[in-house]
């Protein structure tokens, strides 16, 4: 994970693209026809995605096909991973608190 990654996601259409290649890989004329982007900005996205790792790209003919990289999304879900952990053991210490409060479990 770095810096890189993070700002790559911090745009909107950035995002919608990602959304977009979750179903299926697409050429850029696809991206920009299905976001309403006209097709240099949707390359100068698909281009900070590339760079950040996130996407990868297929030349087809005259085409270029995006897809997303499996191996990116992985090492973030890693990264989250820690935190969802966190968050799991403090809402299981509320829960025990509630049931404190509620006189449904004793207190320790």
């Amino acid at each position: 994970m770095n810096e890189q990654t993070f700002s790559a996601l911090a745009d909107s259409n950035r995002l919608d693209i990602i959304d977009l290649l979750l179903t299926q890989p697409q050429s850029v004329g696809e991206i920009a026809e299905k976001l309403e982007l006209n097709q240099p900005q949707t390359s100068k996205h698909l281009k900070v995605l590339n760079e950040a790792g996130l996407v990868e790209v297929q030349p087809e003919a005259n085409r270029r096909i995006y897809k997303l990289k499996a191996e990116s999304f992985q090492e973030i879900d890693r990264w989250l991973d820690s935190y969802r952990k966190m968050w799991e053991a403090r809402m299981d210490r509320l829960d025990d608190y509630l049931d404190v409060l509620q006189g449904k479990k004793p207190l320790n």
